[in-house]
């Protein structure tokens, strides 16, 4: 069995040396890059050759890659590089990995074209000047041969442990059997689903009820899947900490239920989570676990994914392999299972083999078979799975757990906004006080954000397009910021530093500007009020936040899903399908499934408050009603409930009626910006024997993602329909959802508050044998257009609470 590699990976692997250096230093963007290697093409002779794919092969290694141009008629082939800034200070590893894949290509490009030599050229492309620095060396075929052949040497041992690890790896998912003995009622209808869509290579999108194990009823049947469809990575994508936990759990359950499979899996973690010296830079001269971190990282592999592997005949076949490529192993002991590289046991190899955890998690997701981690990783426009997929061209399956979060966080990685308070730091920091360049540069944008400001009547204002004269003022301080990180490498500023973010963030969406994005310019007043008054706003000019704010995330999300071959899509609340396709940018041939919920409507007694209004001008004459309503519930049937509330004001103000009222029932609340540790307490407070009420906010920390079985929570309350205020950015997304999809108030109003509402309503029931109460207090939950969006096993006190079209 053959190993493919591509020719930056194999080099990445075996060149790679010295220190781990993060020191800024601007960089093209990935258009940037496209760009200037077209340049670079453009300016080549007639006979000149881009992109050309090249392929070859060392035992049992193949090795393939596109080198960037070959000009026949010079015979040299060229590995073009852009850059920013200046060149002198690029690190001598750089160069020596860049050497070392041109010389790669060289050899497979002599192979192909039967030539002895060639001359071998590093283009370096400066995106700023546009000029060009080669650097050029003429090699016999022989010495290409020899480089090529000395790098697949250092990588083979490490691929024929990946090829027996992963012959052994799907024979076990072959034999996998389902861990439970069987499966719930509505996981098998799940898994069927996820497990076609894989094999057909299609997109699910799947509504399935809270509490019927979907975790396992979507990686379970994907794995089983995986050895057919030869896929090299599955990517368990979750919006929290306790969606990647719960996968951890389920996966840790299958290692557990088949002693042989050898599973690698990874959890990856935000940076500030993982750092063990965040007071330190990330380069070598200051931190040191980046010093020397390439020169120890083969060890420190090594050593973490044996920790990870399973069949003990691997174990002792890939130590040898380990060792024969030079490398100490960590563990030599063989385990029963496998063991999830969870970011404690990371950091536990890191630390071993002094490397920094959080870099060598993302060394080892070349090498995992899955990854749990947050959306951002695959979605976001810098996302390192999406990135690594593309440039190894992985077969990779993604399963993203509460999609119905992603609209959100979608809209939040392709939304930029420039703050006021930003560029004053920028200004008053002590590179602009000793730069009169950088200084001049960001008093240009100042004058440019003031006169948008001064020209604005209201406290809020869309745009047809971004201000041109701000645009091209934030161009030109990007490129003298670029600049001046490039000459002064070893001083950073970080006040500097992030305005630059934020600037190269809004000017790159400011080129993507379309009609799923808004620009908009807003004073602080304009924040807290329902209304933009013109002409009302005290605040001097240029105090103003302008934003480019994403409303349909679909055009970026959906080239990351159509570059997996598989993805399931999976939550309890995603009705309608259609909105969710919408806004996601699901392919027109997806798959949609809405699994039939395994409760009985006698499990869960719904009632509507019809004597309640919550509205906005109606939370003052709803507090004694509300209260006394759960009060009543409560003496009713003592236990633990859960109430939610639409905001931390509308909370406190029942609550303080709740306690004065009935200072004898005990409750507890949600406060603002709860540390983990705190809502860790708020959650203990509910135990089998526990009475009393916790006072939370809807969509906040205890909506979803808890998991409160039996007598743990036995009811809700839920004061509010959750609907997104009523403001002015609401209310331009609202005329831009209608213009798009002609549904303008369901799409920005309805669907995310019902969908906000049937997540808590959904922690009351969680097993077959939980029984619980729900109480819908406003009186627009009688109301056809909402009974509908509401689960279908639901029932009041009229029976049939909730009504479906077929469509969803």
């Amino acid at each position: 069995m053959t190993y493919t590699v591509a020719v930056r990976e194999l080099c990445e692997f075996t060149a790679k040396q010295g220190d781990l250096d993060l020191r800024f230093t601007p960089a093209p963007t990935a258009l940037e890059g496209i760009a200037g290697h077209g340049v670079v093409a453009a300016r080549r002779g007639k006979g000149y050759r881009a992109e050309v794919a090249l392929s070859g092969s060392y035992q049992t290694l193949q090795v393939r890659g596109r080198a960037d141009g070959y000009d026949p008629a010079l015979q040299r082939i060229d590995e073009v590089k852009t850059f920013k800034g200046r060149l002198d200070r690029q690190p001598a590893s750089h160069r020596h990995l860049h050497w070392a894949q041109a010389k790669v290509y060289g050899w497979l490009l002599c192979q192909q074209e039967q030539l002895a030599h060639i001359d071998v050229a590093l283009v370096y492309f400066d995106i700023g000047s546009q000029k060009e620095t080669v650097f050029c060396e003429r090699c016999t075929a022989d010495e290409l041969r020899a480089h090529f052949e000395a790098q697949c040497q250092r990588f083979l041992a490490w691929a024929e442990q990946q090829v027996a690890h992963c012959t052994a790896r799907d024979a076990a998912l072959g034999a996998l059997v389902f861990p439970f003995g069987g499966f719930r009622a509505g996981q098998r209808p799940l898994a069927e689903a996820v497990y076609k869509a894989a094999s057909a290579g299609r997109c699910l999108l799947a509504q399935a009820p809270t509490g019927i194990g979907k975790t396992m009823g979507t990686l379970f049947p994907l794995l089983k899947a995986a050895p057919a469809q030869r896929l090299d990575k599955v990517f368990f994508l979750a919006a929290k900490t306790s969606g990647r936990q719960t996968a951890l759990d389920a996966l840790a359950r299958l290692a557990d239920s088949a002693p042989t499979l050898p599973l690698r899996v990874l959890e990856l973690v935000a940076r500030d989570k993982a750092c063990e010296h965040p007071d330190n830079a990330c380069h070598g001269e200051s931190c040191p676990l980046a010093q020397g971190f390439y020169d120890r990282l083969p060890g420190a592999r090594a050593a973490a994914l044996q920790a990870a592997r399973s069949v003990p005949a691997l174990d002792e076949m890939a130590s040898g392999a380990v060792q024969t490529a030079g490398l100490q192993a960590h563990d030599p002991q063989p385990r029963k299972h496998s063991v999830p590289l969870h970011q404690a046991q990371v950091r536990s190899v890191a630390l071993a083999h002094r490397v920094c955890p959080y870099y060598l998690s993302q060394e080892l997701a070349r090498w995992a078979d899955v990854v749990v981690g947050d959306y951002n990783y695959y979605f976001d426009f810098g996302g390192l799975l999406h990135g690594l997929t593309q440039a190894n061209q992985w077969r990779a399956a993604l399963l993203v757990d509460e999609a119905h979060n992603l609209v959100e966080r979608g809209r939040k990685m392709y939304s930029a906004e420039l703050r006021p308070d930003a560029l004053a730091a920028a200004r008053t920091s002590p590179a602009a006080a000793r730069h009169p360049a950088v200084k001049k540069a960001l008093d240009k944008v100042r004058r440019c954000w003031v006169a948008v400001d001064k020209a604005q009547a209201a406290d809020y204002a869309v745009y047809d397009a971004f201000p041109e004269a701000l645009l091209g003022a934030l161009q030109q301080c990007g490129t003298t910021l670029s600049d001046h990180f490039a000459d002064h490498p070893a001083d950073p500023d970080v006040a500097l530093q992030t305005f630059y973010f934020e600037a190269m963030h809004i000017t790159r969406l400011a080129e993507l500007l379309d009609s799923n994005s808004l620009v908009d310019v807003a004073r602080p007043a304009a924040h807290t009020s329902h209304l933009s008054r013109p002409g009302s706003a005290a605040a001097k000019p240029g105090s103003a936040t302008v934003c480019i704010r994403n409303v349909v995330p679909a055009p970026y999300l959906q080239p990351r899903l159509a570059a997996a071959h598989t993805s399931t899509l999976f939550s309890a609340t995603l009705q309608p399908a259609r909105y969710y396709a919408d806004l996601l940018g699901l392919p027109d041939q997806h798959v949609w499934v809405d699994v039939e919920s395994p409760f009985e409507s006698a499990q869960l007694h719904v009632q509507v408050a019809r004597h309640i209004s919550t509205r906005y001008a109606d939370r003052h004459a709803s507090l004694v009603p509300i209260a006394e309503l759960m009060a009543q519930q409560f003496n009713a049937r003592p236990g633990n409930y859960l109430a939610f509330f639409s905001s931390y004001e509308y909370l406190q103000q029942v609550a303080d009626v709740f306690a004065k009222r009935h200072p004898h029932l005990p409750h507890w609340r949600q406060s603002r910006r709860m540390l983990e540790a705190e809502q860790r307490q708020f959650l203990e407070r509910f135990t089998d024997t526990s009475e009393g009420i916790g006072f939370a906010v809807l969509g906040g920390a205890f909506a979803e993602g808890i998991d409160l079985p039996g007598r743990r929570l036995i009811g809700a309350f839920l004061a509010t329909l959750g609907l997104p205020q009523v403001n002015p950015v609401n209310e331009q997304i609202r005329q831009r959802m209608q213009a798009l999809f002609g549904e303008g108030y369901d799409y920005t109003y309805l669907y995310p508050g019902l969908q906000k509402v049937v997540q808590a309503a959904g922690r009351v029931i969680r097993t077959p044998s939980d029984e619980g109460v729900v109480h819908l207090m406003d009186d627009r939950f009688a109301r056809d257009e909402v009974r509908r969006l509401l689960p279908r096993w639901w029932a009041d006190e009229r029976g049939g609470l909730a009504a479906r079209t077929k469509n969803g």
